[in-house]
């Protein structure tokens, strides 16, 4: 957030705000525009609606129980940091759901205009809790999961699993068109969360400037399983540096900031768009030694 002071009270405030917002606009979004046409989100929101238009069980509280597990599995990767912050997002989002959902107050009933205004409303409500840190939806965290695993991008995975959730929706309720408005709601979605994420894209690269290499660098790989690329600088002031590159994903994103913070605050950072990554790369956990890490360009993949 620009002109605030971070770990300042107000940044706190501001990001305490954005994380409280996003996920009401973002139920607002579903019950208001999605549901009343059987419209789906992607993911576990939309799979929750499935089940909600089958069986009438409460949508708020599915789309809860149904991020359990994705929360034990945000909490492997990110930390607590991350299960406070997403566990939040998603009982207010599961609370307003409920609330708004006996309003039933439909904002039209037009399928394009749904499909459009639903959408920006969404990705607004999304983009504003991922960037407070939060998470509304935990498909990504298993998205991650496969992504340290496999050569399959975390776009990749959210992308196939959602293509499964709107197929089987169109089948379920037979009509097709369902569907492609699903999936288009999903792309006008996507497309709304990079827009308020500041071009928040699925992969940034990240290259830090520090006196503390090693240390910067050991946490990220501890902390987030990504490996760095380290390199050697001169200032033409401040002398002697270690250069750091690495590769995360937006989800990520946040908690490197906050590493990077806290272990060394004079550190300088600058933050790219990856358009393509091409390489292997090594994404399984390892012991780390204690010797000093070899250079790692190519595995810096996401």
């Amino acid at each position: 957030m620009p002109g605030i002071k971070k770990n300042s009270p107000l940044y706190y405030i501001v990001n305490t705000f954005m994380l409280v917002a996003g996920a009401i606009i973002a139920a607002a979004a579903i019950e208001f525009f999605l549901v009343p046409v059987l419209i789906l989100d992607g993911g576990v929101t939309g799979t929750a609606i499935i089940i909600n238009q089958l069986t009438r069980f409460p949508l708020g509280i599915l789309v809860f129980l149904l991020n359990l597990p994705f929360l034990f599995l945000g909490f492997r990767q990110m930390g607590k940091r991350f299960l406070a912050r997403a566990s939040a997002a998603m009982i207010i989002f599961s609370v307003f759901l409920e609330i708004f959902g006996k309003l039933h107050m439909p904002a039209t009933d037009d399928l394009l205009l749904a499909t459009v205004y639903g959408g920006i409303l969404l990705g607004i409500g999304v983009g504003g809790v991922i960037r407070a840190g939060g998470c509304l939806d935990g498909t990504e965290s298993l998205a991650l999961l496969v992504n340290k695993r496999t050569s399959v991008s975390v776009g990749q995975f959210v992308l196939m699993c959602n293509v499964v959730i709107f197929t089987f929706a169109g089948i379920v309720f037979e009509s097709i068109d369902r569907a492609m408005y699903s999936l288009l709601t999903y792309f006008i979605t996507s497309k709304v969360v990079d827009f308020v994420e500041s071009g928040f894209e699925q992969a940034k690269s990240v290259m830090i400037i520090t006196n503390e290499g090693k240390r910067i660098a050991d946490t990220i790989y501890t902390k987030l399983g990504r490996t760095v690329t380290m390199l050697e600088g001169e200032g033409l002031i401040s002398g002697k540096k270690v250069v750091l590159y690495c590769v995360v994903t937006r989800v990520e994103l946040h908690e490197l900031k906050r590493l990077i913070r806290d272990d060394d605050a004079s550190a300088f950072m600058t933050i790219s768009d990856v358009s393509e990554i091409i390489g292997k790369h090594i994404k399984k956990k390892k012991k780390i030694k204690k010797t000093e890490p070899d250079v790692e360009a190519a595995e810096n993949n996401v």
